[in-house]
């Protein structure tokens, strides 16, 4: 099963499944194509979004957990 960290970089979390994406939309990050913004780790986009990492890592690994049930 695939997880992600609080060290996971965004592009990488990306690449195990786009359907991420609205996960980082939430918290204000609307770029992910950017380079500065994908290569920034979890932990990272959550300290200049003002959101809860180990938040954002348990929702992110529920739903890449969802999809392999």
């Amino acid at each position: 099963m695939a997880q992600v960290t609080k060290d996971t970089i965004i592009a990488d979390v990306l690449r195990i499944d786009p359907g991420t994406a609205p996960f980082f939309f939430e918290i204000g990050m609307h770029c992910l194509g950017c380079p500065s913004a994908s290569g920034e780790s979890i932990e990272q986009a959550c300290k200049v979004h003002g959101v809860d990492t180990q938040e954002l890592v348990d929702k992110i690994n529920a739903y890449l957990a969802s999809k392999e049930a």
